[in-house]
């Protein structure tokens, strides 16, 4: 499997500028201080499962701090997960870890029932993990592209996942102080922030949501739904129209729905497609 680089100099270096001791990087670990003075002389690496929490311990990112030389198959994932293989069957309600331990050494792939709940434990999509497992079979697949997140669970973790650059994932009390400031009042905790991010609720207040908005620093449009996206674009289009040909007073009380759009909505936009590309701009 394609290994992450460990560097044991850079995490000495980190944990000094953190003013971190081995014993606190080992209590968030889960190891002894010994195990953390061993990584940073480099006579010992830590167990992959173990990178996460160390990321988190130093305040990076797991693909800055430690990245990876290759695309991860399904026990890489399961490592950048954070879990052992003995702690598989807690996820999956299983006695053992036999199927994913199978499908890790390429001796059998997983059944359908395990796919989607072993997916959400580890983070990532169905069609991640399924290439994750093609590739401890042997077989070279190619990354997925990623899918536009729908949920709200989905988006966060979207986010969280993809940082921008040299930026550390906020924590959950990171985001729920970020969004309480934002708000000017105390709408959430960190663990109503965990619940959102993981799925447990699946929907927020207005406030929490333009909170979530400015904390991750997106468009307020990002944590609606696609209808109401739909139903703002399909508004804010036909008001310009309106306004183009001066018949703002007709839209008192008109309301549009993001199955279509009328007719002087569509001339508009076909004469601004026209106008740039009369421009010689590329066109949609």
């Amino acid at each position: 499997m394609p290994a992450r680089i460990f560097d044991g100099q850079r995490v000495r270096a980190l944990r000094r500028s953190a003013e971190l001791t081995q014993e606190a990087v080992a209590t968030a670990v889960g190891v002894h201080a010994t195990s953390v003075t061993a990584w940073e002389r480099g006579t010992s690496h830590p167990d992959p499962e173990r990178l996460p929490a160390l990321a988190r311990a130093l305040g990076q990112s797991l693909g800055e701090l430690f990245p990876r030389d290759g695309l991860p198959t399904l026990a890489d994932l399961r490592a950048d997960a954070g879990y052992f293989q003995n702690e598989v069957p807690a996820l999956l309600g299983t006695k053992s870890a036999g199927p994913v331990a199978n499908a890790e050494r390429a001796k059998r792939r997983l059944s359908g029932v395990y796919v989607e709940p072993l997916a959400k434990a580890y983070g990532v999509s169905v069609e991640q993990l399924m290439a994750a497992q093609e590739r401890s079979f042997g077989v070279d697949v190619p990354e997925p592209h990623p899918e536009v997140p729908t949920s709200l669970a989905d988006k966060m973790r979207y986010l969280l996942d993809n940082p921008g650059d040299d930026q550390v994932p906020p924590s959950d009390a990171d985001i729920a102080s970020a969004v309480n400031e934002y708000v000017g009042a105390r709408v959430i905790s960190a663990g109503g922030v965990a619940d959102l991010r993981t799925g447990e609720v699946t929907e927020a207040s207005p406030p929490v949501l333009e909170g979530l908005s400015a904390a991750f620093g997106v468009s307020a449009l990002f944590f609606r739904s696609r209808d109401v996206v739909k139903q703002q674009v399909a508004e804010g289009l036909t008001l310009l129209a309106h306004v183009k040909s001066g018949s703002i007073r007709g839209l008192k009380g008109r309301q549009m729905g993001p199955e279509g759009l009328p007719t002087e909505v569509m001339a508009m936009i076909n004469e601004m497609v026209a106008e740039i590309e009369e421009r010689g701009l590329p066109s949609a």
